[in-house]
């Protein structure tokens, strides 16, 4: 495996810790995995498709699980490098496609989520509010009130939020274009902590020479989770991501609405979050059906109903 491999590999796992919270774990083995792939294909990140289809026959003989994990690894570095605009392709869709149930992505109450936004308007209830809570106000709505993934965030250019405009239009993977709506919370956070912002700075959360860090934004969104009373290793940037998701949906969001404002470009994606109750899903059906009014039929008796009386 070359050094350009072992560099962006470094930089891939340096985003998962960041921007997915994943545990050491997890990272040790996506490196093992990666690093083994790239001598097996004699180099990474410029693999084809070709190649990359080659893999379902070298793994015939592992577990579902492992080539699962290892599928897991590429698809994510390949997107990365998509995301990163360090490859124009996605050689994914030649990776084996094993048989796993999907794990449900981590979620947060709307409960905990009320939690940490009521600890910042805490901070904020002062009479002289610090600007790093300003800035963490911000931070916290466009996550959890917009979606966006960290990396889109922390790099929002200082004008990226117009004043009569209540939306952003971000370019993701493949040089898509996206609109995400801005809520009016979120749009009053920004313009109280843009008066904090050196007017010189191309960046709406500047940090040194450059704008804020993924892994700082990690810090700060764990740190806040603790001061909440929430687990902080049950809480990342990707977390809010997931909650921004999972609430809308609940909300009655359309699936095709939330796939376009997270930027999937697989409904498959998207329909992970249709995790929601099932009785509320059962009772949507019946409210909103257009047969739900319908007069002169006899609804089915439930087959989990008790066995009429004689």
């Amino acid at each position: 495996m070359g050094q350009d491999d072992a560099a962006l590999i470094d930089r891939f796992l340096e985003m998962m810790a960041a921007e997915r919270g994943a545990a050491r774990n997890t990272l040790l083995a996506y490196r093992t995995d990666l690093n083994g792939v790239g001598d097996m294909l004699g180099g990474l990140a410029a693999a084809s498709t070709d190649s990359i289809g080659t893999l379902a026959a070298a793994w015939a003989t592992l577990s579902a699980s492992t080539v699962a994990r290892k599928v897991s690894a590429l698809r994510a570095f390949y997107g990365f490098l998509e995301e990163e605009g360090l490859r124009a392709d996605n050689p994914s869709a030649a990776l084996p496609r094993p048989v796993t149930r999907r794990p449900l992505p981590k979620i947060l109450s709307m409960a905990e989520v009320d939690s940490l936004f009521a600890l910042i308007d805490e901070r904020l209830s002062v009479e002289h509010p610090v600007p790093l809570d300003r800035r963490l106000s911000a931070l916290i709505e466009l996550l959890y009130g917009s979606g966006l993934r960290a990396s889109e965030l922390v790099s929002l250019p200082r004008r990226a939020l117009a004043a009569d405009r209540p939306f952003l239009i971000l370019k993701g993977k493949g040089g898509r274009e996206r609109l995400v709506p801005i809520s009016d919370r979120a749009r009053a956070a920004v313009a109280a902590w843009l008066v904090h912002v050196p007017s010189e700075s191309p960046w709406l959360f500047p940090s040194g020479k450059s704008h804020l860090s993924r892994i700082r934004l990690y810090q700060m969104v764990k740190t806040l989770a603790g001061a909440a009373g929430i687990a902080p290793e049950r809480v990342s940037p990707h977390v809010l991501r997931h909650a921004f998701a999972t609430h809308l949906l609940e909300g009655g969001a359309d699936l095709r609405a939330l796939q376009s404002m997270l930027g999937h470009a697989d409904i498959g994606t998207t329909q992970i979050y249709t995790h929601v109750d099932s009785r509320r899903l059962v009772e949507l059906v019946n409210s909103r059906h257009p047969l739900a009014t319908r007069s002169g039929i006899t609804p089915h008796a439930r087959v989990d109903d008790d066995a009429p009386s004689p």
